[in-house]
C-alpha cells in the first residue's frame, strides 16, 4: 500500500514537472512570435509615417518643376521677341549669330536693290563731325569747347605723353643692350636700375590713362622681361 502511494506520489510530481516544462517552452517559443509581431508593428507604423513626407516632398518638386517650367517659356519668348520676324518661331534653326548677320545682311541688300538708299538727305555732302550723336551730351559739349580752344581732353594729352616716353625708352634701353652685348655688363647694370625706375613711371601714367579714358581705349603697362626679350630676337 505504502508502494502504490509513493509511485502515484512519483508519478504525480512528475507530470507537474513535464507541464511546467511545457508551459515554459510554449512561453519560449510564443514571446518571440509576440516580440516579432511588436517589431512588424513598429515597422508598419514606420513605414506609414514615413510615406507621408515622401507624398509631400513628391509634390513640392513636381509644384518646383512647373514653376522652372513656366520660367523657361517665358524666357524663351523673350528671346525669340529678340530674333528678326523672320526667324522667330524657329529658334531651334538658329544655330549662331550668323544666320541673324545674314538676315540683316539679306535686309541690307533687298533694301539697296529697291533704291532706298538713294536720295538721302545730305548725300555727296561732308558729313558734319561737330557733334556726336552716341557720346553724352555734357562730354560733347565739353569736348566741343576744348576742341575750339586748341586743347584736347585730358585723356588724349596723356595717350600722346605715353607713347612719347615709351618710344624715348626703347631708344634708350636699345643703347643699353648694346653696351652689354659689347662686354660692358657695369654700364649694362646701371642703366637697368634707372630704365626700371622709368618703367615704373610710364605704367603709373598708364594706370591712370585708363582710369579716364572712354571705354574701349585702354593701354597695356610694358613688362621688362618682355621688352629684353624683343631685343634678343
Amino acid at each position: 500500500m505504502a508502494t502504490r502511494l509513493a509511485r502515484k506520489l512519483l508519478a504525480s510530481s512528475s507530470l507537474v514537472s513535464s507541464s511546467s516544462l511545457i508551459t515554459r517552452s510554449t512561453v519560449e517559443i510564443s514571446s518571440p512570435l509576440v516580440s516579432h509581431g511588436g517589431s512588424r508593428l513598429r515597422w508598419s507604423s514606420s513605414s506609414s509615417s514615413s510615406s507621408a513626407p515622401t507624398a509631400s516632398n513628391s509634390s513640392s518638386s513636381k509644384r518646383e518643376k512647373k514653376i522652372t517650367d513656366r520660367l523657361s517659356a517665358v524666357i524663351d519668348a523673350v528671346n525669340d521677341r529678340k530674333l528678326p520676324p523672320e526667324l522667330r518661331g524657329q529658334r531651334n534653326a538658329v544655330r549662331s549669330e550668323t544666320d541673324i548677320i545674314n538676315v540683316v545682311e539679306q535686309r541690307i541688300w533687298h533694301s539697296m536693290e529697291e533704291g532706298q538708299f538713294e536720295n538721302l538727305p545730305g548725300k555727296g555732302k561732308p558729313l558734319n563731325l561737330d557733334t556726336n550723336p552716341h557720346a553724352d551730351p555734357a562730354e560733347d559739349t565739353l569736348y566741343r569747347i576744348l576742341s575750339k580752344n586748341g586743347c584736347a581732353p585730358e585723356w588724349v594729352e596723356l595717350n600722346k605723353e605715353i607713347r612719347s616716353k615709351v618710344s624715348e625708352w626703347r631708344v634708350a634701353l636699345k643703347i643699353a643692350w648694346t653696351s652689354k652685348c659689347n662686354g660692358d655688363h657695369v654700364e649694362w647694370i646701371e642703366r637697368c636700375e634707372a630704365l626700371k625706375m622709368q618703367l615704373r613711371d610710364i605704367n603709373d601714367k598708364v594706370f591712370r590713362y585708363n582710369l579716364i579714358v572712354p571705354f574701349g581705349r585702354q593701354m597695356f603697362g610694358l613688362k621688362w622681361e618682355k621688352e629684353v626679350a624683343r631685343l634678343e630676337e
